[in-house]
């Protein structure tokens, strides 16, 4: 059993935070809680391992009032909070594994409660999946760097820590300023091998264009010169 698995054994059922945004497993995400039935979701899972789910949802395109049964949406795990004196807070949170909307039983809470089931993804052939990863982090490596002196280069440039396939489709997805819709199918893959293929593509057809810009910044800095120009 896995890390995050350990940390939802025994969960049936998980307070509901509907938001038009995507979190994935091990993304950091705060949130400023402020609507009264937050802040009473927010006191009761504090006694219940301080978990809850946070799932995709946009009012402004649906008529419905919750997400759909069969839904994928990711349990979050408060880390820090920071109470505001009018009862508002401001709290940190963490992805921790994904989950399906199951059904939506009678509750008298105010915030949504679902009943969940928890999933990761399937295994897969480790002699396909470990040297895609290794490309993916490799690619990702230069796209950082390459990032890092567009944005000036100061200070040290950190490290980036390699992590397991799965995570690590997870931490370059959660890296990239995706669109929403295309985060959530990325969340909704239950293949490690499928989401790696997908980020090679994207970084792929970044990191060329991100290194020549690069490469145009650090010669203006040091007054060269280059024939290219930056694209912007």
């Amino acid at each position: 059993m896995s890390e995050a698995s350990e940390k939802v054994a025994g969960l049936k059922q998980l307070p509901l935070f509907p938001l038009p945004l995507v979190l994935l497993p091990n993304e950091v995400l705060p949130l400023h809680i402020f609507e009264p039935r937050y802040r009473q979701m927010l006191r009761d899972i504090e006694l219940r391992r301080d978990l809850f789910g946070i799932t995709y949802f946009d009012s402004e395109t649906t008529s419905s009032d919750r997400p759909a049964v069969g839904t994928v949406g990711c349990v979050a795990e408060v880390r820090e909070r920071s109470m505001l004196p009018d009862g508002r807070s401001n709290i940190v949170t963490a992805g921790v594994i994904r989950y399906r909307l199951i059904s939506y039983p009678d509750c008298e809470t105010p915030y949504i409660t679902a009943e969940v089931e928890f999933f990761e993804d399937e295994p897969e052939d480790a002699a396909i999946v470990i040297p895609l990863a290794d490309e993916v982090f490799d690619l990702f490596s230069r796209v950082a760097k390459a990032a890092f002196q567009l944005g000036g280069g100061r200070g040290t440039f950190p490290e980036i820590p390699k992590a397991e396939p799965e995570q690590l489709s997870f931490l370059v997805t959660a890296a990239f300023n995706l669109d929403s819709e295309v985060k959530n199918r990325m969340l909704e893959m239950t293949s490690t091998q499928e989401r790696l293929s997908r980020l090679r593509g994207i970084l792929v057809e970044a990191v060329d264009k991100m290194e020549a810009n690069a490469e145009i910044v650090k010669a203006a800095q040091t007054n060269g010169h280059s024939k290219k120009k930056l694209d912007l």
